[in-house]
């Protein structure tokens, strides 16, 4: 599903304009990210999942087109925990 998919059904089942559905999922996203960008970041949707920041430790690579070994850095990532109902759903 594509985000302009996701307005149109967000659109369709809350009886409101695309335009306002949009501007709900936009400000939805800025407050993930908001919160993912604070130091212990997480988003719970309760029934939903989780989204939690964790820090990935640098690491040794190889190149697939050489072999050589090359250095990873270290980077914050995001991860998603699927919550109970959407395990049962799926």
């Amino acid at each position: 599903m594509t985000k302009a998919e996701l307005i149109e059904k967000m659109a369709n089942d809350a009886g409101i304009s695309k335009v306002a559905a949009g501007k709900a999922l936009d400000s939805f996203m800025d407050g993930v990210k908001g919160a993912l960008k604070k130091k212990d970041g997480k988003v719970t949707l309760v029934g939903f999942g989780s989204f939690v920041k964790t820090r990935r430790k640098a690491r040794k690579g190889r190149n697939p087109q050489t072999g050589e070994e090359i250095k990873i850095k270290a980077a914050n990532v995001v991860k998603f925990r699927a919550g109970k109902k959407l395990k049962d759903v799926l």
